[in-house]
């Protein structure tokens, strides 16, 4: 016995010990040194975030990477860290303001970013501190925030950079505006989701008549105070002769053209569509190839303008209800019919987009992305799994201009100085900025608050798509040691759904400013959905509280149940069962180590045949499951490495080896079986650690002499010392002998304490006599008679049992043991029904339809069932004929 050992694993007590050593240990923290480095940088939590079930997942994925990663003793680096989430965050403030009755419109940029400032101070550590409790672990010295100086520095110097290259531009486009956040998002923020809408059909005079009218189909009634044309498609004679003419805009009375254009669909609605060049991306794209006026009807906010002439100031939605009496009221509206659409909704703040025009800062995308797509297609980065190529393709080979300005006060500020005159400059600072005005204008007296900078911010991905090299940059950005050692990075875990977003974008920027590949391999997790498949979110209440399962199962437990039903790139159906299922493998783990060290240690008996040849079979399946794991962390199929090391713990080792080597009843066990399982058990400790950490530490400082400052996390991976594959698959027959004992035991209601002789007929396969001692103790065979004479002898004299391993024949004789009358019954029942089935093939085989019609292959088989039940009868008459 090592010593007293609690009969309950805690994992509250246990993991908030190691957790605390590891950390006062400096364990996760890397510095460059001689040794291969291998590093991940986490995918920045939102900083106002806290921890969710998608979080827990792909924290999980990253820590089990690089504890290994440690194992394998390269200088492994995990990056943590937190983005500053423009839009998120910016609402949060100004909700916790409106709390307090103050409006952001009512203070000055200053006052409102000292609001945010403190804001994320005070809610900025929540979420890295929760992943502590999940037992991460990053290198928390090396904490990064997309907003802190030098990941500020890292993006305004960028900015400067592709705007001096030529690739950034200011340009008047339509853009997708969110009117709750009052700014601009890309199109890959948007959310389509599918509505039920209903279709307005719109009658439009033609000018200078009574009688003669177009008519329109539309789903956005309050846009037709901005209309500027109808158009039609050149192939549709049915208006032809109105094209040229104009129409009269209701309501407002506005003289407008009707044009041609191939872009209008005739079967849809009525062949005819309204054009609105400044609140739809399609009628946009038209009023520039017929030089339409844009009238703007719309503030940033999402009412009425000036420009829509009434409804002034009245909410788009509010105005699409009140526009429909107006219309019906003047003889506009013809009717109305329900429709299905799809409305982009902003990811952000869940409202409708909507399209507006509006001057933004662009970044060129098409001589960016190339070396970014030749970089997946090649495979030097590794997508897993693989079927996310054909996603990363189609957008990067149909890429568009990239809009990187945001109308928000939180952020990075856009380093782009306007002159009194209306020109600009681009400068890091201010200062820098001062001195590029002075050589414009050529005035040296030129003052600094002459200069005025850009009011709008970077979008939150132009910070954090240079994350893989940004963490590693100092200061002093010619001091590029960390960079150098650390970049690229090796694996990177994220969520498909920011493929785009982030994954893309920061290939681009590798190439572009490291002139290489960010990371080499990215693993992609599932989305985390309930039982009804529906995605996990607060708002459908759907979601259990991490830290709440974590307190109730154990991170390890909690860990165990997320990635047994993860493999890459699929959706986890989460049930909390599985998180009991770890829990329940954690007391599995906890409960052998318990058997192991109760037992009275005896260095004076021998070592047993049956341990010796249990010792021998496990170490071959430990190396089989070495290798197993090997390949499959090879292959990023993480679950099936975990299956493998918790089939190898629960079943062979706990299931099997324990049982072999268990001494009997207060008896002690030999010293070199007890040395010999407890290596092993380290092995299976170290094998585990990476996906239960704190109680592959617990017990691994228990079963050893440990020195201070000394951890599981640090000591090597097992591996591999060869293949014994002949071994494990002969041991395979002894669990078959053992599995038809017991379950001949049960079916004959033998008690387990009586011994029993076996009575075999080996065949070519499925008996192996090396292994003797372990089928006796564990089948408790009192002997194994060979000898055909003495077989022969007990199978004609006595009554007995039978069961076949491969070709193998082995009787038990249980004269005494056994309801003889009740055996012989239940023999009968089941000749009844093989007779019954016999019959039943034969008659299959005299079906001359039959014969004519199956396939040549059906009927072997029907001949193969009927000599298989022919042989299943005669062993059964045999049994029969024991008990008469």
């Amino acid at each position: 016995m090592i010593k007293e050992i609690p009969v309950k694993y805690d994992p509250t007590i246990i993991e908030d010990k190691w957790y605390g050593y590891w950390m006062e240990q400096n364990f996760f923290h890397s510095e460059p040194d001689e040794r291969e480095p291998y590093t991940i940088v986490i995918p920045p939590p939102n900083v106002t975030g806290v921890l969710h079930m998608g979080h827990m997942l792909n924290n999980t994925i990253q820590d089990v990477l690089v504890r290994r990663a440690r194992m394998l003793g390269k200088n492994s680096c995990w990056v943590p860290g937190t983005d500053h989430a423009s839009i998120a965050t910016e609402a949060k403030v100004v909700d916790k303001l409106l709390k307090e009755g103050i409006k952001k419109d009512d203070l000055t940029r200053e006052q409102f970013l000292e609001h945010a400032w403190e804001w994320t101070h005070k809610h900025g550590g929540i979420i890295l501190e929760q992943l502590k409790k999940l037992g991460a672990s990053c290198d928390w010295q090396r904490t990064a925030f997309t907003m802190d100086e030098v990941r500020s520095a890292s993006v305004i110097r960028t900015f400067v950079d592709l705007y001096n290259k030529g690739y950034i531009y200011r340009g008047v486009r339509m853009v997708n505006w969110d009117p709750a956040a009052k700014t601009a998002v890309s199109d890959e923020e948007v959310i389509y989701r599918e509505e039920q809408s209903k279709l307005y059909y719109v009658r439009y005079i033609v000018e200078g008549t009574n009688d003669q009218y177009i008519t329109v189909a539309t789903t956005r009634p309050e846009t037709i105070l901005g209309d500027t044309a109808v158009c039609v498609n050149p192939a549709d004679e049915r208006f032809t002769h109105l094209v040229g003419k104009r129409v009269l805009v209701p309501l407002v009375n506005r003289s407008v053209p009707v044009i041609r254009d191939e872009y209008v669909e005739m079967d849809f609605g009525t062949g005819c569509l309204k054009i609105t060049p400044a609140h739809d991306t399609n009628d946009y794209e038209i009023g520039i190839r017929h030089n339409l006026e844009v009238i703007d009807t719309f503030n940033d906010d999402g009412t009425l303008s000036e420009k829509a002439q009434l409804l002034v100031g009245v909410d788009r939605f509010e105005a699409r209800k009140q526009i429909i009496p107006m219309l019906e009221a003047a003889g506009n509206l013809v009717k109305i019919e329900d429709y299905t659409n799809k409305v982009g909704y902003s990811e952000r703040t869940h409202v409708p987009i909507e399209p507006k025009l509006s001057a933004q800062w662009f970044l060129k995308m098409g001589d960016l992305a190339k070396p970014a797509l030749e970089a997946v297609e090649s495979d030097a980065i590794r997508f897993y799994p693989s079927k996310f190529k054909n996603l990363y393709r189609h957008w990067m080979e149909n890429i568009k201009d990239w809009c990187i300005s945001r109308q928000l006060w939180w952020g990075h500020r856009i380093p782009v100085y306007y002159l009194p005159d209306g020109s600009f400059v681009v400068a890091e600072t201010g200062e820098k900025a001062l001195e590029l005005a002075r050589i414009k204008t050529r005035n040296p007296a030129l003052a600094l608050n002459a200069l005025r900078q850009d009011e709008d911010v970077l979008d939150t991905w132009a910070s954090s798509w240079l994350w893989p090299i940004s963490v590693f940059e100092k200061e002093d950005p010619t001091d590029t040691c960390d960079l150098d050692y650390y970049y690229p990075t090796n694996d990177l875990v994220t969520a498909p759904e920011i493929i785009f977003f982030w994954v893309a974008r920061m290939v681009i920027a590798g190439y572009e400013y490291k002139g290489t590949l960010p990371f080499k391999n990215v693993y992609f997790t599932g989305i985390v959905r309930d039982k009804l498949r529906r995605k996990m979110s607060k708002s459908l209440g759907n979601s259990p509280d991490p830290l709440d399962l974590i307190a109730k199962y154990g991170a390890d437990g909690v860990r165990v149940g997320m990635l047994l039903c993860s493999p890459a790139g699929n959706d986890i159906l989460f049930d909390e069962s599985l998180t009991e299922q770890g829990r329940g493998f954690l007391t599995k783990v906890w409960n052998s180590f318990r058997l192991i060290n109760g037992w009275e240690i005896d260095s004076t008996i021998p070592q047993p045949e049956h341990s010796r040849l249990g010792i021998e079979w496990f170490r071959a399946k430990l190396n089989e499951a070495i290798l197993t794991m090997d390949d499959h962390f090879d292959k990023y199929r993480l679950n099936d490495a975990l299956l493998t090391i918790h089939a190898t713990i629960r079943d062979e080792f706990s299931g099997w080896l324990l049982e072999i080597i268990k001494p009997a009843y207060q008896q002690p066990i030999d010293s070199k079986t007890y040395t010999q399982v407890i290596e092993l058990l380290e092995e299976l400790l170290r094998l585990l650690h990476p996906f239960m950490p704190f109680i592959s530490e617990e017990i691994w400082q228990l079963i050893g002499d440990r020195k201070a400052g000394e951890s599981i996390m640090m000591a090597s991976w097992p591996r591999a010392s060869g293949n014994n594959k002949e071994l494990c698959e002969r041991f395979e027959t002894v669990k078959e002998h053992i599995s038809n004992i017991r379950s001949n035991r049960k079916e004959k209601n033998i008690a387990t304490k009586v011994e029993l002789p076996l009575y075999i007929i080996p065949g070519e396969k499925g008996f192996y006599p090396e292994f003797n001692s372990i089928l006796s103790k564990l089948g408790n065979v009192s002997k194994l008679v060979t000898d055909p004479e003495e077989v022969e002898g007990i199978t004609t004299t006595t009554t007995t049992t039978a069961y076949m391993v491969d070709a193998t024949t082995v009787h038990i004789p249980f004269e005494g043991n056994v309801d003889v009358e009740a055996e012989g019954a239940k023999i009968k029942k089941e000749l009844e029904y093989y007779h019954s089935f016999l019959n039943s093939i034969e008659k299959k085989l005299e079906n001359q339809k039959f014969l004519a019609s199956a396939p040549a292959l059906v009927i072997e088989l029907e001949h193969i069932k009927k000599a298989d039940t022919i042989e299943k009868i005669g062993l059964l008459k045999e049994r029969l004929a024991t008990f008469l």
